[in-house]
């Protein structure tokens, strides 16, 4: 057969007759009535004319994809095909509904395997994303089941059809397309002899819906990071090292950035003081310096409209020390988070404890995690997070060697890509003298990205150079996030075997 033109349109009128004729090849066993009445077609053009989509070939029509906007709940109830259609009066049709009802779908047999079936699909989807609909529903038909039906019971049918042991040209077809099976309904389409009179209730997620759209205050779907690769260097008082912070936080927050974010440990030089004492009494003499370092993050957070990140610090609890940070938001609130996992160096010079609590955190950005350094390298964590609906994760840390930054850099990539988020790390760079198993920093800042065709191959965002003083911006976009989950090459989230393995928190 040769094609000269294929055309993805809206039914017309003027279409009728050869709508007719493709029904009638189409239906031509298994259904009563086989054909929409003109008085029908007339009657949704008049009512939903952007519903109807057809694909004409050489410029005849050769598959349609009707549609109705009903509510949801009536989509989802325990319904029969009359009940959408009500004798082609097309009742239940509502401009206001939340859900795109597909009340027939076809292609002429002689242009099948073309993949037209596809197209319609493919303009179904679009159209219930322009409208911004919930989703698409409709009741598929399971033409094959006849051929089994004394040996299996419909549920069992429909299992070996998602296992592919065997094949139903209508619900292979829309498992494969995305669409995923509700609920058996019976006595759905009188005269469905082939299908012994059952349907199956499909329904296909717009993961752009906006349920109450606003005009301010929306979540974006852009988020700007503004890393800072952190020099360590002599600090004479807390107000130079104020100075050096505010002058970051000025620098992120003029190219518009949403976060600020600063490496573990940062504040280290103000124990330069200390150095004369043990290792653990000069870090418990810098924790001292945190209550004012909170507050004043959290002004500097409102004067410059941008949520900090504030890397970490120690901080003093009933005498127990432990390594924190505090997300400082635009709008005047903070919150603290604990290394969770502690170094053996940590506990050996410093006497450090772990802290006991996973949790993300609600911005006006989306839902974030903050985990530091070494635990990155415990991916527990961040899939706990993910599963709570983290989207970005934000890893501050301080490494010595390329040795640690490897091991931090690695893992991060990693908790990128099986947690499909965006993870962005920063650490310090530079030397530190006069302060005691602080001596020297090796840092590079990066954001690293799931690996699949909407992102970098490599799965790197971007990066800045090593062990140099500089801030890194970088844009995410999460809409494609939400692409990735439901349509990604692969999709580690959905595709997770719950059935032989969970993940929960103990507290």
């Amino acid at each position: 057969m040769q094609i000269n033109k294929v055309e993805l349109r809206n039914l017309e009128i003027e279409d009728y007759i050869g709508l007719k004729n493709s029904m009638l090849q189409a239906y031509e066993e298994g259904v009563d009535d086989p054909y929409w009445k003109k008085e029908e077609i007339r009657r949704l053009l008049k009512i939903f004319p952007e519903g109807q989509i057809v694909i004409v070939v050489d410029d005849v029509v050769v598959g349609a994809a009707l549609s109705l906007i009903v509510d949801e709940s009536v989509a989802l109830s325990n319904h029969k095909y009359n009940d959408i259609i009500t004798d082609g009066k097309f009742n239940t049709h509502n401009p206001d509904g939340e859900v795109l009802y597909g009340i027939d779908v076809f292609i002429h047999p002689n242009y099948r395997g073309l993949r037209l079936g596809r197209r319609l699909y493919d303009g179904r989807k679009e159209l219930c994303e322009q409208l911004n609909l919930k989703s698409i529903i409709f009741a598929g038909r399971i033409p094959n089941y006849h051929n089994y039906s004394k040996d299996l019971t419909p549920k069992q049918y429909l299992e070996k059809v998602k296992t592919k042991e065997i094949h139903d040209p209508v619900i292979s077809f829309q498992v494969n397309n995305d669409f995923h099976i509700k609920r058996l309904l019976r006595n759905y389409l009188e005269g469905d002899r082939d299908s012994r009179d059952y349907a199956v209730l499909l329904e296909w997620n717009n993961i752009s819906y906006d349920k109450s759209p606003v005009l301010i205050n929306t979540k974006k779907s852009v988020v700007r990071l503004g890393l800072i690769q952190w020099q360590m260097r002599p600090l004479n008082n807390l107000e130079e090292f104020f100075d050096q912070a505010e002058f970051f936080i000025d620098a992120v927050s003029g190219y518009e950035s949403d976060f600020a974010t600063f490496p573990e440990l940062f504040v280290a030089p103000l124990m330069a003081d200390y150095n004369h004492l043990s290792e653990s009494e000069a870090i418990r003499e810098l924790a001292k310096y945190t209550d004012t370092i909170q507050k004043r993050f959290q002004e500097l957070a409102i004067q410059y409209n941008i949520n900090i990140i504030t890397g970490s610090m120690p901080y003093l609890d009933e005498n127990v020390l432990y390594n924190v940070g505090f997300l400082c938001k635009r709008d005047g609130s903070s919150e603290m988070y604990r290394k969770i996992h502690i170094t053996p160096n940590e506990r050996l010079y410093w006497g450090m404890q772990g802290g006991d609590v996973i949790q993300t955190f609600d911005t006006d950005c989306g839902k974030i995690g903050i985990i530091i350094c070494y635990d990155v390298e415990f991916p527990e964590l961040s899939r706990l997070m993910s599963d709570d609906g983290m989207e970005i994760l934000f890893v501050p840390y301080l490494t010595d060697t390329q040795n640690g930054y490897t091991r931090v850099r690695s893992c991060a990539q990693a908790r990128a890509i099986e947690n499909e988020c965006y993870v962005a790390i920063t650490g310090c760079v530079g030397n530190l003298p006069k302060v005691n198993n602080m001596d020297i920093q090796y840092g590079q800042a990066a954001v690293f990205t799931p690996s699949d065709f909407a992102f970098p191959n490599n799965g790197v965002k971007a990066e800045a150079t090593p062990n140099t003083e500089m801030t890194l911006i970088v844009d995410v976009e999460l809409n494609a996030l939400k692409e990735l989950h439901e349509l990604g090459s692969v999709r580690i989230k959905k595709d997770r075997r719950l059935d032989l393995y969970k993940l929960r928190k103990l507290k």
